[in-house]
């Protein structure tokens, strides 16, 4: 029976809730910043809301790619109850790490050996970072059962969950700002832990039908070869390992903004750059299960889904660089995030640096997810850690040597160590796209 033609209305038709879910996603940064720059010591609660974030990213990092999995594996009832029970084991131990990092003597030795943070931007990161505990476990809940929606077509409830999460964080920040009591930063911290609690929440209600609805073997019917924790192991182990690569990125900056030109002001200016590119960069991170799930078992839609890709990776970087060269960028840093004149100064020159980068995130997202269809996840680990040493180097040249302010010589790694990782994964997806896929 040959294969329905994949069009590009439905393309865009299953991606849109897709995007739809990572931009609001993408607003939150920007809002609780602009929230931030509003209150009490906005410079030090602004500085100290982007080293917790960084670092809560990083330890959820290994549970980011549980929906690409999810959206890959689940195939029956049974191959779902080993994914969750891996999930669930793994949740558990990105906690008790987090829970580890936060006593006393281990985030002293980080807040100030390693990161170097001023005693008052160190007190307020801890306060945050406590707010965060909930994080990992809720994103890898979330993450797992918003695969099984994403594999039956169910985009617009993944939409809709995140339409709750943003609700339910915009809600929680406004009313925490009213308390005089909180800094910017717990404002901020407990809004984000508030949200992702209930979109876990509605996720499992949204899914709930479908996991009772998935096939069981039938009495006297041979099952299927089952799903083991060790083909998960071997599956997602390299997902993982890139997560946490690809988001080492932000500690690392963190790390050698702390030791550059204008440390404070770029360690301020950093969360409200970050919103923003985010937001353009979040049509390019929502496409890579729009390929796993699209591409076809023999990989025949791969023309249309790359033709798409070009298109919006022109979009994306064409939309940031109308706000980067223009005015507007004036409107969005002053006005909108509440930045002084200064730090504004601080931010414009690594925005337009960073304007390349919503292209080469929608590559990148296509390359993975050509890798992910095929089930040869190896080389993507290897792009991520081609992509950290290339940020990495680049740091230690543009600060220690060519004397750069921070947050220009984060731009310049961001980007450069990206291209080396899209570059990275040429070769594996043209021989991916070539070969039968594996079971």
């Amino acid at each position: 029976m040959p294969t329905p033609e994949l069009t590009y209305k439905r393309i865009l038709t299953f991606w849109l809730p897709l995007a739809g879910t990572w931009f609001m996603m993408a607003v939150e940064g920007p809002f609780l910043a602009a929230v931030i720059a509003r209150l009490p010591g906005p410079t030090e609660n602004l500085a100290a809301f982007g080293v917790a974030f960084a670092v809560a990213i990083f330890i959820e990092s290994p549970v980011i790619m549980l929906m690409a999995a999810s959206t890959a594996l689940v195939e029956d009832h049974q191959s779902y109850l080993a994914l969750r029970r891996f999930a669930y084991g793994l949740s558990a131990a990105l906690t008790l790490a987090m829970l580890v990092m936060l006593l006393p003597p281990v985030f002293e030795f980080l807040s100030g050996t390693v990161l170097r943070l001023d005693e008052d931007i160190a007190r307020l990161t801890h306060a945050g970072l406590v707010l965060l505990i909930p994080w990992p476990a809720a994103i890898a809940y979330r993450r797992l059962r918003q695969g099984l929606l994403i594999r039956r077509n169910l985009t617009r409830l993944v939409a809709a969950g995140t339409v709750i999460r943003l609700a339910t964080m915009t809600l929680t920040a406004l009313i925490a700002s009213r308390i005089p009591q909180l800094s910017g930063v717990v404002v901020a911290t407990a809004a984000l832990s508030a949200g992702v609690l209930v979109e876990a929440l509605a996720s499992r209600l949204m899914s709930r039908r479908i996991v009772s609805q998935l096939p069981r073997p039938e009495e006297g019917q041979t099952a299927k070869t089952p799903l083991t924790v060790g083909q998960i192991v071997t599956f997602y182990t390299p997902l993982a390992l890139t997560s946490l690569l690809a988001l080492a990125v932000q500690p690392l900056v963190t790390f050698f903004l702390g030791r550059s030109r204008l440390p404070r002001e770029s360690l301020a200016v950093l969360p409200v750059i970050h919103g923003l590119t985010f937001i353009f960069r979040s049509a390019g991170l929502s496409y890579q299960e729009v390929g796993i799930a699209l591409l076809g078992e023999r990989r025949e839609h791969y023309e249309r889904l790359r033709n798409f890709a070009v298109l919006l990776g022109l979009a994306a970087s064409t939309g940031l660089g109308v706000i980067a060269f223009s005015p507007l960028s004036t409107l969005w840093f002053q006005e909108l995030s509440g930045l002084s004149a200064e730090l504004t100064g601080v931010a414009l020159l690594p925005t337009r640096l960073l304007t390349i980068l919503p292209a080469l995130s929608v590559l990148l997202s296509f390359q993975r997810s050509l890798l992910v269809h095929a089930r040869q996840t190896t080389p993507i680990t290897g792009a991520s850690a081609i992509e950290i040493i290339g940020v990495f180097l680049i740091l230690r040249l543009a600060i220690y040597r060519l004397d750069m302010i921070g947050a220009v010589a984060a731009a310049v790694a961001i980007v450069l160590g990206r291209m080396l990782g899209n570059l990275w994964l040429v070769r594996p997806c043209w021989k991916a796209i070539r070969a039968p896929r594996q079971r």
